[in-house]
């Protein structure tokens, strides 16, 4: 008899471990989630902002530390939020070109992401002839105060119109 409580009492809180074990898995899950879909949320954002040109959105998709780095091709760091807010307030001044994006893939973490987009940026008409540039663009994101904020862009060409001539 002494035996047949024993096991029971290893059954039932063995079930009762699983039982509680499954509902901190779900709510972990639940959490990764929203914070994933949190980060694309502001990833997302922050595309639109560009392919808008629309420096509010994108001011809101920035770090409120100042903190960013943007990385372009054939060009020196740009190492502040300020500096890449003035960078892109330049260039939205020229309101012919066009950005189409792709999320290609993400990595979220609790307080880190990465994501790499593809990028296709066009213009009407450069040098007499349409031109584009397809790019691989990576965005680092960082969780400050439970919000999601972009701290580095990082761009590299992969084919341009003008790679033949």
């Amino acid at each position: 008899m002494l035996f047949i409580l024993v096991t029971l009492f290893f059954v039932i809180t063995s079930c009762e471990d699983k039982d509680s074990g499954g509902e901190d898995n779900l709510a972990i899950e639940s959490n990764n989630s929203q914070n994933e879909k949190d980060f694309t949320a502001t990833l997302e954002k922050h595309l639109k902002a560009v392919s808008n040109k629309d420096l509010i959105s994108l001011k809101s998709t920035m770090s409120p530390n100042n903190k960013m780095q943007l990385i372009l091709p054939g060009s020196e760091i740009i190492n502040s939020v300020d500096g890449f807010m003035k960078y892109h307030e330049e260039w939205f001044q020229d309101t012919a070109w066009t950005f189409e994006t792709k999320i290609i893939n993400t990595e979220v973490g609790e307080r880190n992401g990465i994501a790499v987009t593809e990028i296709i940026y066009r213009e009407p008409e450069r040098d007499g002839k349409p031109y584009f540039n397809r790019m691989i663009v990576s965005y680092g994101l960082e969780k400050f105060n439970d919000k999601w904020y972009i701290i580095l862009d990082h761009a590299s060409s992969i084919e341009k119109s003008t790679d033949n001539q």
